[in-house]
């Protein structure tokens, strides 16, 4: 929903009568940092909050505007007693700056939150994960990479999908994008992109766009157009599906 706002004609945006304003919290799905930065300065830093957690509540991270603006890209700090913690493969703990895994640990305990039905959570000890990725900080604010499931292995580089869909949807004319790995021979994967531009773009012009924003080795290799939005009303994009559907 942001960024169908934020693509508005500015005069339909600012329309409206924001003094009674008081917050906004979005939460459920990744905010380019652009789009991000675009509504704090739009409504103000102490108006837009973030909020990072599971549907089990294990624990949450939040940060203000405020915050943001000194940890560009972090969804915040642990609350209320949470814990969290960064675990690379060997589940060993990351240091400061080092992509791992999320480790989460609620304060109440294990298994004070939630049960799964016909499944079984990913623990070490009372430590739990939801398969997101991501680093902190010196300052303990969590920065997220990506889900591990969705990581794309290329080359033996490591491509989260999330960062690449970012620099897409910066683009004016993409309303909505997906990127998923497709087989290859030589690499292992390709990075493919669905895009959403109902207004039509090229190839061409989206590789320029794309060359300002990331290494050359994250730039999509193939492009693949569709008329309707890639992400659901939530924002939450089923990569797994989408790639699914393509390697039949």
């Amino acid at each position: 929903m942001m960024h169908r706002i934020w693509r508005l004609d500015p005069a339909v945006r600012d329309q409206f009568d924001r003094a009674s304003l008081r917050v906004m919290v979005h939460m459920a799905a990744p905010c380019p940092a652009w789009l991000k930065e675009a509504w704090i300065h739009w409504l103000g830093p102490d108006r837009v909050h973030e909020l990072y957690g599971g549907t089990e509540a294990q624990a949450t991270t939040w940060i203000t505007g405020i915050e943001w603006l000194a940890h560009r890209g972090s969804v915040g700090r642990p609350q209320a007693g949470g814990q969290m913690k960064i675990l690379d493969g060997e589940g060993r703990e990351a240091p400061p700056g080092v992509i791992g895994e999320v480790y989460m640990r609620a304060a109440t305990g294990p298994d004070s939150t939630y049960r799964y039905l016909g499944a079984e959570s990913k623990r070490l000890g009372d430590w739990e994960s939801l398969g997101d990725m991501g680093h902190m900080d010196e300052d303990g604010y969590l920065y997220l990479a990506d889900r591990q499931t969705d990581m794309i292995l290329r080359g033996g580089a490591n491509i989260y999908p999330a960062e690449v869909e970012a620099a897409l949807d910066a683009h004016p004319a993409v309303r909505s994008s997906a990127v998923i790995g497709l087989p290859d021979e030589e690499l292992g994967n390709r990075i493919h992109a669905i895009v959403d531009a109902p207004y039509g773009v090229s190839d061409a012009e989206l590789l320029t766009h794309l060359a300002t924003y990331l290494a050359r080795y994250k730039v999509p290799e193939s492009f693949e157009y569709v008329s309707s939005p890639v992400r659901d009303d939530a924002g939450k994009v089923r990569r797994s599906a989408l790639r699914a559907a393509r390697i039949k």
